[in-house]
């Protein structure tokens, strides 16, 4: 969709994202070698009771669903930012729900416009855990 075709306020609905424990365990060995990501024994002791997901992790899961939704095909030109948010831990087989809304659209200049979108994620219970505001170039209508 070209930058022109869009509004703030257009949300979209991402297909649910399950965490998988082996994904989990094995992005946190790689990039989040914490204990609490990765000792269970340890994890067991802290006020979580188990191991909790990595940050990025959680969020990254859920922004493969956006991925495969193509949300604006072939006008998106790169990502300009991005900013997570993590408001409640999440864990090995919870299932992420994303909603997506246009937040902000600004023109600059005859060929592009930044488009910010901002990811309210929940989990299962309905839970907000996951806040991100990211802002994507978008191609706009050639004239």
């Amino acid at each position: 969709m070209y930058f022109e075709d869009l509004s703030v306020g257009m949300t979209k609905t991402l297909s649910t994202a399950t965490i998988d424990k082996d994904d989990m365990l094995d992005f946190a060995n790689k990039y989040d070698n914490v204990p609490l990501h990765t000792d269970e024994e340890y994890a067991k002791t802290t006020r979580f009771g188990k191991l909790i997901a990595p940050g990025v992790m959680s969020f990254m899961v859920v922004w493969a669903k956006y991925l495969e939704e193509d949300y604006f095909g072939d006008e998106l030109i790169a990502g300009a930012s991005t900013k997570i948010e993590w408001f409640k831990p999440t864990f090995a087989d919870d299932n992420l729900t994303g909603v997506v809304t246009i937040t902000r659209m600004v023109e600059r200049n005859p060929y592009n416009g930044i488009v910010e979108l901002t990811f309210d994620i929940t989990n299962q219970d309905g839970e907000l855990v996951i806040r991100n505001t990211t802002e994507a170039v978008i191609k706009r209508k050639p004239q």
